[in-house]
């Protein structure tokens, strides 16, 4: 593998990760979310380029451009030097690249992929397992096939933060992918011989756990562990984006209606152009989101991508910790309720501009006591609450200003509160979400940053299709 540059710095607690597992071939990243186990990885991987051929990153598939993303943001690498998997992969087409990434869930769906993925597959070979408890069940097809082609590797490195979600029962899986001989055992029946006493009444279901110490003992050679709490020397606020792409219905109406507000806007007057850009933010916006309400008829996606990242990094975060999910629209609320119930069964506390003082008053209250997820619209509740017990908030999507967002993470982030606060956007890549987070970024407002460029080619039609083109 061509060596390459890491372009940003490790924090100590990511410097004591590598000391630990890089004098072995094998090793375990139980990483906390937000304590940044991707670029341990990578630094694990730069530190081995001479040594191997290339690498290979497994990953839940709603994580594959996240993970692209990842790459592009911490080393000298570029575009060319990534391959992501996707629906046209075959091991004939497959280009030479140092990196690439594939989704967890195909290596069960795909024969295709699966036959590709043995090809890159060899004993020089650095295999990432991100998100490893994708594997815990040891008889699952994924686990098998993904553990089968990667043994041939001679490197291997497993990332999660949740490795135990279930009791030690989910360590075997993972184990044996870095090395059966961690734990000793060749099968999980021996396994759970030793380790696992199943209920009498339903013989699925472990009740009791035997001989732990000796687990405990056997992988921590093999794995460094770190919470948020325990690393010191990170900032108060941690940030992490989750990333995916449109799908290709969305693409379609994403185009027509920038050809469509194009026209609107090169018809009004001057004072008018200002109320066409915000439209256009707002309807491209929506329809990354999911939905398109167009002339009081809605167009909704059948897959709606931003959900499958929601719920991603709602799995990624410790069950016992609770959750704000800010978001714009009242069809976001409707949304993410049902699926947070559907998926988790949980019922969210709601805030929203419908309800009434004495509603809102009961929901933070039900916030507070019992529920685990704070479902809100930035408009609504994020001005003057105190919401100090959340230490993740997640963004479905962003408002357009700076302070708004600004407003909205300090609701958790004040007096009293006593934990470090990660904070998770998710984004759709090439498209009106890029504009929203750069302009968050510079601490602006996107809407009229926009309008700002818009007024500099006033009578020009070329530049102004251009620059709506550009969205």
């Amino acid at each position: 593998m061509k060596p390459f540059g890491t372009t940003t710095s490790l924090l100590q607690h990511q410097v004591d990760a590598v000391e630990k597992v890089k004098h072995s071939r094998v090793g375990a990243l139980f990483m906390q979310m937000g304590t940044g186990k991707s670029r341990t990885a990578i630094e694990l991987a730069r530190l081995r380029s001479q040594k191997i051929d290339r690498v290979i990153w497994y990953c839940p598939v709603s994580l594959k451009e996240t993970i692209r993303q990842e790459i592009l943001k911490h080393t000298d690498c570029e575009n060319k030097d990534i391959y992501v998997f996707d629906d046209k992969t075959t091991g004939e087409m497959l280009p030479a690249v140092q990196w690439y990434v594939i989704g967890i869930e195909s290596m069960s769906s795909s024969n295709r992929v699966v036959t590709a993925a043995n090809e890159i597959t060899s004993e020089q070979t650095f295999v990432v397992l991100d998100e490893s408890s994708y594997i815990k069940g040891h008889n699952s097809l994924r686990t098998q096939r993904i553990t089968m082609i990667s043994k041939r590797a001679k490197y291997r490195v497993i990332l999660t933060g949740t490795p135990i979600s279930q009791g030690i029962v989910d360590l075997f899986s993972q184990m044996r992918f870095l090395s059966p001989k961690i734990l000793g055992y060749n099968s999980f029946y021996s396994f759970a011989a030793n380790h696992l006493e199943y209920s009498e009444k339903f013989p699925d279901m472990v009740v009791r756990a035997h001989n732990v110490p000796y687990i405990a003992a056997k992988i921590q050679p093999y794995v460094y562990q770190v919470t948020k709490e325990e690393c010191l020397d990170l900032p108060d606020k941690m940030y992490q984006t989750l990333y995916f792409y449109m799908t290709e219905e969305q693409k379609h109406y994403y185009e027509q209606v920038k050809e469509e507000i194009f026209w609107e806007a090169i018809e009004y007057n001057d004072n008018l152009v200002s109320i066409a850009i915000f439209r256009l933010f707002s309807i491209l916006q929506g329809i990354v989101c999911g939905f398109w309400n167009r002339r009081d008829k809605l167009f909704q996606f059948k897959h709606n991508k931003r959900l499958d990242m929601l719920m991603d990094a709602i799995y990624s975060i410790p069950e016992n910790e609770k959750v704000i999910i800010w978001c714009k629209y009242r069809y976001d609320i409707e949304h993410i309720q049902k699926i947070i119930n559907k998926e988790l069964g949980d019922v969210p506390a709601l805030f929203y501009g419908d309800l009434n003082e004495r509603k809102r008053a009961e929901q933070v209250e039900y916030f507070r006591k019992d529920a685990r997820f704070f479902l809100a619209t930035q408009s609504s509740g994020g001005h003057g609450l105190t919401l100090n017990e959340a230490h993740y908030v997640i963004f479905y999507n962003n408002a357009f200003k700076y302070a708004e967002r600004l407003q909205a993470e300090d609701r958790c982030h004040r007096i009293g509160q006593e934990n470090k606060v990660t904070y998770i956007d998710i984004t759709c890549t090439d498209s009106i979400d890029d504009r929203i987070m750069a302009a968050l970024y510079n601490k602006g407002d996107v809407v009229q940053a926009f309008k700002t460029e818009v007024d500099r080619v006033k009578g020009r039609k070329g530049k102004l299709k251009e620059l709506i083109t550009s969205l």
